[in-house]
């Protein structure tokens, strides 16, 4: 797609380099993913319209333990899981047109090469110091854990099957080395505490610096402001190093020592850029990187991980002798309906699925009339979302453009009139440029999005009032009406400049019918005697029918989760995990975007848990996973019957299941599979794989019989 450039005086032109954070090389892109690459390519996109020669990147993070051990899983190499991930996200990310020079992958040659030059710098200044410390070990596993892969009795209030390092029970924190009656997240096996040396980047060598950079203008006033609690609290030295086995960079000259995920995912901003350098030789890498330089740099990233970005990178490229960046702009998450994303709700919503059912620019334009400078959560409320596309996109912008252009194709051969009906409107709306310009400058899209369509209603107005298709009826009106509809089709072309960072899809529509570029600068003037095409529909409406089966498509079912729990564990919160298929199993510890939701006893209440008589199973053709199973939920012979798809195939051959009873979900609603209807739910357990059980009640039990 090509981006329109203004010509701008060399002395005004910029010089910008622009990175989101780098999203994981472990899971799909969702709507919470996507606020932040839309929030950049807008501001990307303005940039560009107006005229400064700008550079947009960003790569998968994909060094660390959860990669590496996914993989295993897979059966496959890390490498072969990031080439995967990385193909689907290019194309993701097209799709929603973010407008990338360059999407790379932080395991590259030149991210390694620059880990180890930054790496090397900082040791020959003495900024890197080696400690030993004790870590739990899984003997299994032969590998040191982090604090995610560690459950344990908590030491504070001895809940169970808590986090390593913090208890959901009574809010504590605490060291792994804490936990009572510690486990290994990955294999179950109980872990030792072990000796290991580590390398630390010395992070209060540069608090001097750093309080000045925090203070400087970088940074958004509310994230300066928290941050500085790290200062009085006195910062620490970072730890950078892992031990083997480990997917990532080996340290120089320490053999079984890798660099920490967090160190070389922020290098990878200058991995990418060179990737794109080396492309296009016409892009100077050192003039973007320099200490002197006089390029600008700016990091979008999300609130979660503004210590990264605001203390530990700025510090390593001040050690290194590179320049830090201009500003990083956080930004907060996305709820949707008011609540966090919900798997079973069907508001957790992946990039892929919005896609089958959505134009992509409806959620560009949304996201955009809900970002601010600030880094408050974003709701997408759903009902809001579809009443405000299809008031302002459709019921206003494009109106105008419907309203006018068949007047001006069919009475005056589509040329547009030599005069201006309304001068004080036209100046109006062009005049605007400048405030929308500073809005999207200060990235407060919100505020600009609400001038341009309170614009857009006095040109409506002004239509409405004017009456062309009344006066086209009067032979002697006839200039009037050319007058009339001139006018609004040019206010339509102005305000589409307005939104063609947001909008360029819908741009570049709009630039086809009016025979015009639509750049930045078009917004000054405007198009007299005049040649348009034909008008064709830029947009239609959203149908709320779209958005709920986009939410239907991204519903998982409840998972219940039946063991031999101690009643101590059955009394904590009751949490929403991934579940495989229509099956009801234990979510890997390491899947991808895990997501964790409250429920009350009422909603647990409504599920229908019932025995079933699996009275004929069957493989699914071309499903690895899925056994197809027929439920008898009655003792008689003609009773109910269900057809539930499961996904147990790697547990179970077909012949060894029928005859067999267990437990189902027989409540939930039906649910339409790619190899027909599913009709419920049976429930298993286990890590996956042969270990997997479905729930085999007592020989007593009779189908149709409640479970309580």
């Amino acid at each position: 797609m090509s981006l329109s450039k203004s010509s701008v005086p060399l002395a005004d032109k910029r010089k910008i380099l622009v990175t989101c954070a780098l999203p994981y090389a472990n899971g799909s892109i969702h709507l919470g993913h996507l606020l932040e690459h839309i929030q950049t390519d807008i501001w990307v996109r303005f940039q560009r319209m107006r005229g400064h020669e700008t550079y947009f990147v960003c790569a998968d993070d994909a060094h660390g333990t959860p990669i590496m051990l996914k993989a295993q899983e897979l059966g496959i190499t890390p490498e072969e899981m990031i080439k995967g991930v990385r193909e689907e996200r290019i194309k993701e990310f097209s799709d929603f047109h973010i407008s990338f020079d360059n999407y790379h992958t932080t395991h590259s040659d030149e991210n390694k090469a620059f880990a180890e030059e930054i790496y090397n710098r900082l040791h020959a200044k003495g900024h890197i110091k080696t400690r030993t410390i004790s870590q739990l070990y899984d003997p299994e596993k032969g590998m040191f854990l982090a604090d995610r892969f560690v459950k344990g009795t908590c030491p504070k209030c001895k809940s169970e099957d808590e986090n390593g390092d913090s208890c959901d029970n009574c809010g504590a924190t605490y060291s792994p080395t804490e936990v009572l009656n510690p486990r290994s997240a990955i294999s179950g096996a109980t872990p030792i505490l072990k000796d290991s040396e580590h390398y630390f980047f010395d992070l209060p060598a540069f608090e001097s610096m750093l309080a000045d950079w925090i203070r400087s203008g970088t940074l958004q006033e509310e994230v300066a402001n928290k941050l500085s609690e790290w200062f009085g609290q006195g910062l620490k030295q970072w730890d950078i190093s892992r031990d083997a086995p480990y997917f990532g960079f080996e340290i120089p000259n320490a053999p079984g020592k890798f660099f920490y995920v967090w160190l070389d995912a922020p290098i990878g901003y200058m991995g990418s850029f060179k990737n794109l350098c080396d492309k296009d030789s016409s892009i100077d890498f050192d003039s973007f990187w320099k200490k002197d330089s006089d390029a600008e740099l700016y990091h979008f990233i999300g609130k979660d991980i503004i210590n990264f970005h605001s203390l530990f990178w700025p510090a390593m490229l001040e050690g290194a002798d590179f320049r830090k960046p201009t500003a990083v702009f956080a930004h907060g998450f996305v709820t949707v309906n008011g609540e966090k994303m919900s798997k079973s709700k069907g508001t957790f919503i992946k990039g892929c699925t919005y896609l089958a059912h959505l134009n992509p620019e409806y959620l560009r334009y949304y996201y955009a009339t809900k970002l601010t400078h600030k880094i408050d959560d974003l709701d997408l409320n759903l009902e809001d979302f579809v009443q405000r596309v299809n008031s302002d996109l459709v019921g206003k912008v494009v109106n105008i453009a419907s309203r006018c252009a068949s007047f001006i194709t069919k009475r005056f051969d589509g040329m547009l009139s030599t005069n201006i009906d309304n001068q004080a409107l036209a100046d109006e709306v062009m005049a605007a440029g400048n405030s929308i310009a500073a809005h999207y400058e200060a990235r407060d899209f919100g505020r600009g999005m609400r001038e341009i369509m309170a614009l857009a209603d006095k040109v409506n107005e002004y239509i409405a009032i004017k009456e062309p298709w009344q006066l086209v009826k009067d032979e002697t009106k006839q200039q009037e009406v050319q007058d009339i509809c001139s006018l609004g089709i040019n206010m339509f072309r102005t305000l589409m400049i307005y939104l063609k960072p947001v909008l360029p899809v819908l741009a570049d529509s709009t630039a086809e019918f009016l025979n015009d570029e639509l750049v930045w600068e078009g917004h000054k003037t405007l198009l007299t005697d005049h040649k348009i095409n034909k008008f064709k529909a830029l947009l239609q409406r959203v149908d709320m029918d779209k958005v709920n089966a986009m939410t239907d498509a991204s519903k998982e079912n409840l998972l219940v989760k039946a063991d031999d729990e101690k009643p101590a564990k059955a009394k904590k919160k009751a949490k929403q995990e991934k579940v495989v298929d229509n099956t009801a199993a234990l979510n890997d510890p390491l899947g991808s975007d895990p997501i964790s939701e409250e429920i009350q006893f009422d909603d647990f209440a409504k599920i229908d848990l019932r025995i079933a008589k699996i009275i004929n199973a069957e493989h699914v053709e071309k499903a690895d996973k899925l056994l197809k199973l027929t439920l008898a939920l009655d003792s008689q012979e003609n009773g109910e019957t269900r057809q539930v798809f499961a996904g147990i195939k790697s547990a179970y051959q077909p012949e060894d299941l029928i005859g067999r009873h267990t437990v189902m979900v027989a409540n939930l609603a039906p649910r339409k599979m790619r190899f027909g209807m599913s009709e419920g739910m049976v429930l298993a357990a286990g890590p996956g794989g042969k270990d997997l059980w479905i729930l085999n009640p007592d020989d007593g039990a009779q189908p149709g019989m409640r479970v309580k």
